[in-house]
């Protein structure tokens, strides 16, 4: 099977893994590389028009890393990670999203430079 895209890890979304025990983080990075073939909707999930989630349960938690396309190079598609969370209950926060919203900008922005 071909990897569908790539991920990219933004400081934060790294330092999120990093600071998780060693099983979870392993959990989360066999989530984030079987994601990458499948686009399984229970693992990798579209949030806003712009934002996305890979979604990881493990431990009776509810892990989540937000992300957004980054299709500029038409040779290898990239989904970069913004940051994590410990989803505490149904919804997301709304200052996540923005969060990741701020931080694709910020992205995009650095780059155009």
């Amino acid at each position: 099977m071909k990897q569908k895209f790539s991920i990219i890890f933004l400081s934060e979304a790294l330092d999120f893994i990093l600071n998780l025990d060693k099983k979870t983080s392993e959990k989360i990075i066999y989530n984030l590389d079987k994601a990458t073939y499948s686009m399984d909707p229970k693992l990798f999930k579209k949030l806003t028009g712009e934002i996305w989630e890979f979604r990881t349960k493990y431990n009776k938690k509810q892990f989540r890393l937000f992300a957004f396309w980054d299709k500029r190079n038409t040779e290898e598609t990239l989904v970069i990670s913004t940051h994590g969370i410990i989803k505490k209950d149904s919804k997301i926060p709304k200052k996540e999203i923005q969060k990741a919203e701020r931080l694709m900008k910020i992205y995009f922005e650095e780059d155009n430079q």
